[in-house]
C-alpha cells in the first residue's frame, strides 16, 4: 500500500499542545512496514513523547542505518532533519553532526542487525563517548528484510519459524550499555506503550546518552512459538522493575511512599499522578546492581523492562572535548581566524 499517499487532512477540533502543534503535526509518511509491525508502534510512541514535551519538530535530526527498523523514521517527524546512512554507521555519522552543531536534537533509530552485528563498535563507541543523543534500537532478533535469519540478539536455543535452534549466545545491548558507563539505560516492549512513551520522554530530556532497547516482535518471522521475541512471550515473561512516569521540571513536589502502594500526588496543572512502587528494592542509581539484575532474571527466563539506570549528573562529549557552543556553520572569519599573535600563542605552549 505504499503507494497511496497519507491525507493531509486536520480535523478542527484536534487538541494542540503548548506550542500549538498536534499530533499530527509529529506524524510522517504512512507506513509502509508489516500490518501488526511492533516498529510502527515504537514510531507511535516516539510521536506521542514528543508531543507531549512540545519539541518543535525542526529541531530535531533523526538519522538512521539499514533495515526495517531503519525505516521507521520516515514514519515520524516529518517536519525534521533527516538522514539515513549506510548499514551500522548511523552512530558515527550522528556524532559528526552533533558535534557541528549541538543546538539541535539528535535521534538515533536502530535495528538489532545494525547495531548489534555489523555496527556493533559504532555502537560500543558511540556510548562510551557519551554523544548527547537518543538511541533506539527497534529489537526483534531477526533480519527481517532477509527473510528471518538469526540475528545477534537471538536468544540461545529461541527456534526460527522453520523450526532452526539458534545455538549462539546473545549479545544483550541493554547490559553492554550499563557496561560502557551510558548515563540513562532503558528496555521497553512495543506492545506496552504505557510504559514506552515516558521511558522515551525521559530519554529526550537526559543532557548525556540514552540508550533505550525496545522489544518489538517481527509479525512475520518471529511471533511464533520457540520465539523469544514474540509477543506472547514477551507478555508471559516480562518483569517491570518500576512504573515509570515522566514529569516536566517544575517546583518539586513531594510525598511519603511505602513500598507496594499507590500515592496520588497533585500535579502542576491540576491532574493526578498514581504512582505504584514497585520492586523497592531495585535502585536506578546503582549500575552494578541493574547489570546483576538483568542477568538474574535472564536466567529465570525473563524479560527485564523499565528504567535500568539513569545517572542524575551525566556528562557528554561536548564536555569532554570542550567543544564550541555556537553551531560550526555559524563561526564567522574572526573567530576561526583569531590572527598570528594567537597562532604564536599556540604554537609557544607547544613547545
Amino acid at each position: 500500500m505504499s503507494y497511496l499517499a497519507k491525507p493531509k487532512l486536520h480535523h478542527p477540533e484536534l487538541k494542540a499542545n503548548r506550542l500549538g502543534y498536534t499530533r499530527r503535526d509529529y506524524e510522517g509518511a504512512m507506513s509502509t512496514l508489516c500490518a501488526g509491525c511492533g516498529h510502527d508502534s515504537i514510531s507511535a510512541a516516539i510521536i506521542q513523547a514528543c508531543y507531549n514535551l512540545a519539541i518543535e519538530p525542526h529541531r530535531v535530526a533523526k538519522l538512521s542505518g539499514i533495515g526495517c527498523s531503519s525505516k521507521s523514521p520516515t514514519y515520524f517527524l516529518g517536519g525534521s532533519h533527516g538522514f539515513n546512512t549506510v548499514h551500522g554507521r548511523m552512530p558515527s555519522v550522528l556524532t559528526g553532526a552533533n558535534l557541528a552543531n549541538r543546538d539541535l536534537i539528535y535521534l538515533g533509530v536502530s535495528g538489532d542487525g545494525d547495531s548489534a552485528s555489523i555496527g556493533l563498535g559504532q555502537f560500543v563507541h558511540s556510548m562510551r563517548r557519551a554523544v548527547n543523543m537518543v538511541y533506539i534500537v527497534m529489537n526483534n532478533g531477526v533480519y527481517g528484510l532477509t527473510k528471518g535469519q538469526f540475528s545477534a540478539t537471538a536468544d540461545q536455543g529461541s527456534r526460527s519459524k522453520r523450526g532452526v535452534v539458534n545455538s549462539d549466545s546473545p549479545v544483550d545491548l541493554a547490559a553492554l550499555a550499563l557496561q560502557l558507563g551510558v548515563s540513562y539505560v532503558a528496555r521497553g516492549f512495543s506492545g506496552n506503550k504505557e510504559q514506552l512513551v515516558p521511558l522515551i520522554e525521559g530519554a529526550f530530556m537526559h543532557q548525556g546518552a540514552a540508550f533505550i532497547d525496545v522489544i518489538s516482535p517481527c509479525v512475520a518471522f518471529n511471533n511464533h512459538p520457540g520465539s523469544t521475541k514474540s509477543y506472547d512471550y514477551v507478555r508471559e515473561h516480562n518483569e517491570a522493575v518500576n512504573r515509570v512516569d515522566f514529569v516536566p521540571h517544575a517546583e518539586e513536589l513531594t510525598g511519603q511512599f511505602t513500598p507496594g502502594t499507590v500515592q496520588e500526588v497533585l500535579q502542576h496543572d491540576g491532574s493526578v499522578l498514581r504512582l505504584r512502587t514497585l520492586q523497592a528494592e531495585f535502585d536506578v542509581h546503582d549500575r552494578i546492581a541493574a547489570i546483576n539484575y538483568l542477568y538474574q532474571r535472564q536466567a529465570e527466563g525473563e524479560v527485564v523492562t523499565g528504567l535500568l539506570h539513569i545517572d542524575p549528573t551525566p556528562e557528554d562529549m561536548h564536555r569532554h572535548l570542550n567543544t564550541s557552543l555556537r553551531p560550526l556553520n555559524t563561526l564567522d572569519e574572526a573567530v576561526l581566524c583569531p590572527g598570528s599573535a594567537a597562532l604564536a600563542r599556540i604554537n609557544a605552549a607547544l613547545r
